[in-house]
């Protein structure tokens, strides 16, 4: 069993906070010999709520109208010295309902009992081979805009959707470039600002996170860059800024000491942006699942519990603001950038 010091230590001794790569990276594919062929009611995403990689693959479960095919299963967002835990609370199931488990790493270790690695969401299991496909976010969400569209009906299928999808091949290179330098400073970048343990290492990602956020801003005023990231249709980029941005104000801001600016206040494009996600102003999503996977007091409570601010059992003090969470659709005070 991991001690408590591990589990919850996230900066490297220089104070630097640096990712690990996931270690399942299998794929499922429609190809004869494929090892995961796309099946209903083979698959189950394991996920929790605070999360934002395992957000972002329940986004596109739920965008792609895979809420009949692929199980949900939620474990925890309360990090413990025993890593994720089944345990009935905020909507977490009171345990594995495959197995029984009360961790996510016993799934990990029924999966590879030599496994070594973190016990991470989310993660996509297979329940006839009994192991893990994939615990790597952005594989995952991938594997969802296309592997199971012979299940799907048409107007879910990526080939038959305006714009060519979630990832179009005309886009591509410009997704994958905006991908990259989005997931270092920003996805990541409030990871390594809220968990650097010096002010070295603090200052080192904070004004790299400001000089992307400004980037992206700046971005959404240029031509087709708007309403979306890559114009009229949301693409793979949007999804992976997305739960980034929706957890920035009420959570990164204040507790990740993520405080240059905030994106309410001081970025109007980008706010404008966030909420026509998040309201569904753009009336060309797969019902509300921008809206519906989000919620905004488990992100306040988990990321105070990630930084060690207090022991288990002690009582948090759990941040109100801002208030709203998010504002409305239509908010000139907001869009004007006052």
């Amino acid at each position: 069993m991991p001690e408590k010091a591990s589990i919850h230590k996230h900066a490297d001794a220089d104070g630097q906070f640096r990712r690990k790569p996931s270690q399942f990276r299998d794929s499922i594919s429609s190809s004869p010999d494929s090892e995961f062929p796309p099946e209903k009611d083979r698959y189950a995403l394991y996920i929790n709520q605070g999360c934002p990689w395992a957000h972002r693959a329940n986004l596109v479960r739920s965008l792609k109208g895979l809420e009949s095919i692929i199980q949900l299963i939620v474990c925890d967002f309360e990090l413990t010295k025993e890593g994720w835990l089944f345990t009935g609370r905020d909507g977490s199931d009171e345990k594995d309902p495959l197995y029984g488990f009360t961790r996510m790493q016993d799934l990990y270790k029924k999966a590879d009992p030599e496994y070594e690695g973190r016990f991470t969401v989310p993660a996509l299991w297979d329940k006839k081979a009994e192991t893990i496909v994939n615990n790597e976010s952005s594989e995952i969400i991938r594997m969802f805009y296309s592997a199971f569209d012979e299940l799907l009906p048409e107007h879910l299928r990526e080939d038959g959707k305006p714009g060519g999808g979630f990832y179009p091949e005309k886009l591509q290179k410009e997704i994958d470039a905006m991908n990259d330098w989005v997931y270092n400073t920003v996805n990541n970048g409030v990871y390594k600002t809220g968990f650097a343990s010096t002010q070295d290492a603090y200052e080192a990602n904070l004004y790299p996170l400001f000089e992307s956020l400004d980037r992206l801003e700046k971005h959404l005023g240029e031509p087709g860059h708007h309403p979306y990231l890559f114009g009229e249709y949301i693409t793979e980029a949007d999804i992976r800024l997305y739960t980034t941005m929706i957890r920035f104000d009420v959570a990164y801001y204040n507790i990740f000491m993520c405080n240059l600016k905030m994106i309410r206040h001081d970025y109007p494009r980008l706010s404008r942006w966030l909420r026509n996600l998040y309201w569904d102003g753009g009336k060309t999503l797969n019902g509300h699942a921008f809206k519906d996977t989000v919620n905004f007091w488990t992100y306040k409570y988990g990321y105070l519990r990630s930084k060690g601010r207090a022991e288990p059992d002690a009582k948090l003090v759990v941040p109100k603001g801002p208030v709203p969470d998010i504002q409305p659709l239509d908010d000139d005070k907001v869009t004007n950038g006052h």
